[in-house]
């Protein structure tokens, strides 16, 4: 079975933008939410969607996840549970997009996407997988600006301030990366501050997976 190619930017460009969205999570007490724990990059929205973007060596990678809500593919244990037909998310794919093993029977998942170092793609199937609807800051500049700004200006709110973000301080942010700097965070942040050395840590988190200098 033929795969399907899917308009993702690659894992390096994803990559810099989730070390910002981390940053800011931290930074506003939610870090849990969006972090690297070593290949691994997680995100979720607190209500039970998430994706997983797995670095695997040698320009590979791959992306999975689940929305609960939108997603209309039902894989393995959803499928029983729900009494759906199964949707193989797998099939036409090679070995190395199956990283399952890392999560329980009970955690279920509506998309997998493999990066073979020059493209992403997917099963063949013409089911909405709710991917888009998880909203990842990751995969572009627009999204990643209103998660920020969604982020910033609770936590000005909060502490009787308001706040605009600006988009040129985002996109300064991105070229940085993992690299970002506490003035950045700052920058992001706006009046109220938050935890600009938790932000800093959680940008340098993704350093080694990178390639850039922790």
């Amino acid at each position: 079975m033929t795969l399907v190619s899917v308009d993702l930017p690659a894992p390096a460009e994803l990559g810099r933008r989730w070390a910002v969205a981390a940053a800011v999570q931290a930074a506003v007490g939610f870090g849990t939410h969006c972090h690297a724990a070593g290949p691994v990059w997680h995100y979720d929205d607190g209500g039970g969607n998430w994706t997983d973007l797995h670095l695997l060596g040698g320009g590979r990678a791959v992306l999975l996840g689940n929305d609960h809500e939108y997603s209309e593919t039902y894989f393995r244990g959803a499928a029983e549970y729900f009494d759906e037909e199964e949707t193989d998310l797998l099939a036409g794919a090679p070995a190395w997009w199956d990283v399952l093993a890392n999560y329980a029977d009970d955690d279920w998942v509506g998309f997998i996407y493999g990066f073979d170092g020059a493209t992403w793609s997917r099963a063949d199937h013409d089911l909405d997988d709710g991917f888009a609807s998880i909203g990842l800051p990751a995969v572009s500049d627009e999204l990643l600006i209103a998660s920020v700004d969604e982020s910033a200006t609770g936590l000005n709110t909060d502490a009787g301030l308001t706040h605009t973000t600006d988009p040129a301080a985002v996109l300064g942010a991105i070229a940085a990366g993992a690299q970002l700097t506490r003035e950045q965070a700052a920058g992001l942040l706006g009046a109220a501050g938050g935890d600009l050395d938790a932000a800093v840590a959680a940008a340098r988190a993704f350093a080694p997976s990178l390639g850039s200098p922790a």
